[in-house]
């Protein structure tokens, strides 16, 4: 039981809540309850589940000896040894084999998205996340690809300002996440990853505020456009979520933001709203 236990902490189940944006263009787009749509789900997201579950534990593997010595990282399956690099190997070639299959099973170009994602995501791994302002660009891009995923799997047309929305949305919570590493290692943060140490003090948190920022703007944008007199409303629900954000990451709680959604309450309760009164304003009609 405890094997099984530590294999599942390997795939990083709860990160899985990242391809629920894969769900944003049927759910916005008015189509989540169309007859047949729910078994239609299973496929992509069960392919980008596995997928991110096989890059985690490749980037597992790659950072393995760092995260020998994080504070928190050293606990995971394979920095304490629960599970060897092998068998994690072979765990990821498994993963990504199932990924593929079901990709093609929903079209071609959904499987070139995934593959455009498999790329980034691996770059990002062996690259990217060592470069300043190329690591947050890299997750970004993974939320970008998971959003045009969903359309082309649910044949949901992508307007403009979600599209902005969801990209400036993914840049502020990777830079959340990078200010709240920088913060919480300290002088041990060019140790653990090369990246922090080359933000200058104060940039992450400018770079925070300036994204919360434009995606106020362009949510705002987005929900006018919808000509939806209810979905106004969400505005105020955006803002107070952003704003919780900030405070969680700037007073050293975790700027994960699978995590922060998970633990922290108000944020959870006000995604749920979000989600209610936007589900309301768009099916009841």
């Amino acid at each position: 039981m405890t094997k099984i236990t530590s294999y599942l902490k390997l795939l990083r189940p709860v990160q899985w809540l990242k391809n629920l944006m894969l769900l944003f263009p049927p759910f916005l787009g008015g189509t989540i309850f169309n007859e047949g749509l729910f078994l239609a789900i299973l496929l992509p997201l069960s392919s980008f589940c596995f997928a991110s579950s096989a890059t985690y534990i490749i980037n597992d593997i790659v950072d393995c000896t760092a995260d020998m010595e994080h504070p928190v990282k050293r606990f995971r399956p394979l920095p304490s040894g629960e599970v060897v690099v092998g068998k994690a190997l072979m765990l990821a070639g498994l993963l990504l084999i199932s990924a593929l299959f079901l990709a093609i099973s929903v079209s071609v170009k959904f499987l070139i998205l995934l593959l455009a994602y498999l790329a980034v995501s691996l770059s990002y791994t062996f690259i990217f996340k060592n470069y300043p302002l190329f690591d947050l660009f890299s997750i970004a891009s993974g939320f970008i690809l998971r959003l045009l995923a969903g359309g082309e799997a649910f044949g949901v047309a992508i307007s403009e300002w979600l599209f902005l929305t969801v990209f400036l949305l993914a840049l502020f919570l990777s830079t959340g996440k990078r200010y709240s590493e920088k913060k919480a290692l300290g002088e041990h943060a060019e140790f653990h990853r090369k990246a922090l140490a080359a933000y200058p003090t104060g940039f992450l948190d400018g770079v925070l505020s300036m994204t919360g920022s434009a995606v106020l703007v362009t949510y705002t944008m987005y929900v006018i456009s919808r000509h939806s007199s209810l979905l106004i409303y969400t505005v105020p629900l955006c803002c107070f979520g952003l704003f919780r954000y900030i405070l969680r990451v700037q007073t050293g709680k975790g700027g994960d933001p699978t995590e922060s959604l998970t633990r922290d309450l108000p944020l959870l309760i006000v995604g749920i709203m979000w989600a209610v009164m936007v589900g309301w304003g768009i099916y009841a009609r």
